[in-house]
């Protein structure tokens, strides 16, 4: 995500919180020379009309039945774009891809080709008007999280009743799904609702909860080899040519999932203390820490914690795959693109 900097000193602040969750002994200095030449947006003719995501470039090619998906270095946090952090698309990408090999046997991905560390050509879905989020801890920091929910009493969630006398970061029993609507403003809402305003089929929402499930056990399962936990996560699925239900967008990044480490979860928790975190949540906190709220002003960032926030990313992208991260040997990142882009570009007509 992204930190403030109000002055030298919360600077610090920031740069110690950060130090805190103990990072695989990634050199933040491979991200210096990227510093300047993020990917902060992308503008390729002749690739098909383009929207502009939180994160990705999305250029619909619907006569070919795909979509090309740019993963930039853009940095969102509560609804809020706030800077571009050096190499995160990459790392998005390149995480999501491997995710979604490890998950192909549980049900049909979206994903044609990979022709570039940034990019997925992707096939062209319907999505659904609705976000599956699963979770197995009570815990976040948003307005449709669970902890924020059941801090204010809510005990039936989503169509899951709560125990009483839970605490923040506690382990549910079993992992349970909360669905949200799509679109500007995510509402929580329970299976009922979904079929009320049909948003998908009674048989479509028994196969996504099916799904759903068997796809989060499976990262838990992946994530607990890494010493990782897999905290929560959301999915987007949608309908392909054939009518089939695929799973889309990304799968398990730490933009979409909450990770934390497993070797300190148990002693924090006792203590009352947040996990270590391999996601943006502690961004999160950070900010509600120094009193921002929706609507406020825009801190500043600087170099040093987008470095720092880069090398998170790659911590967790090396942790989950076993793989050493590779950073581009050229720091023009758009000209590479555009190069690997050259066989998916389309002609345009009047």
């Amino acid at each position: 995500m992204s930190i403030l900097q109000g002055s030298v000193v919360s600077a610090k602040i920031v740069i110690h919180s950060l130090h805190n969750y103990h990072l695989n002994m990634i050199d933040t200095s491979i991200l210096e020379p990227f510093l300047s030449s993020t990917l902060a947006s992308t503008n390729f003719s002749n690739l098909g009309e383009l929207y502009k995501g939180k994160v990705r470039d999305v250029y619909a090619q619907p006569e070919q039945n795909r979509r090309i998906l740019i993963a930039t270095d853009r940095q969102s946090a509560f609804d809020i774009s706030w800077c571009s952090i050096p190499l995160k698309g990459q790392v998005l990408n390149q995480l999501s891809a491997w995710w979604f090999t490890q998950i192909e046997d549980i049900m049909p991905t979206q994903i044609i080709a990979v022709p570039d560390p940034n990019v997925a050509v992707v096939k062209d879905l319907d999505m659904l008007k609705v976000e599956i989020v699963v979770r197995a801890y009570l815990t976040g920091s948003t307005k449709t999280s669970s902890w924020m929910n059941y801090n204010e009493g809510m005990r039936n969630y989503c169509g899951n009743v709560l125990p009483e006398g839970m605490v923040k970061n506690q382990k549910f029993d079993s992992p349970i799904i909360t669905p949200t609507t799509k679109g500007d403003d995510d509402e929580l809402i329970d299976a009922a609702g979904i079929l009320e305003r049909k948003l998908t089929t009674p048989e479509q929402w028994e196969e996504i909860e099916d799904r759903a499930i068997r796809i989060f056990i499976r990262g838990q399962e992946l994530a607990a080899k890494s010493g990782l936990i897999l905290v929560d996560t959301k999915y987007e699925m949608g309908l392909d040519a054939e009518g089939n239900i695929t799973i889309g967008d990304e799968v398990h990044t730490p933009d979409s999932s909450r990770y934390w480490v497993a070797d300190s979860y148990e002693a924090r928790f006792t203590a009352g203390e947040e996990p270590e975190s391999l996601d943006k949540e502690f961004f999160r906190l950070w900010m509600r820490d120094q009193g921002f709220e929706y609507g406020g002003p825009k801190p500043e960032i600087t170099d040093e914690v987008r470095m720092m926030l880069g090398a998170k990313y790659i911590d967790l992208y090396e942790r989950m795959t076993g793989e050493t991260f590779v950073p581009p040997s050229d720091t023009d990142i758009t000209a590479r693109i555009e190069e690997n882009l050259e066989p998916y570009r389309v002609s345009v007509t009047a």
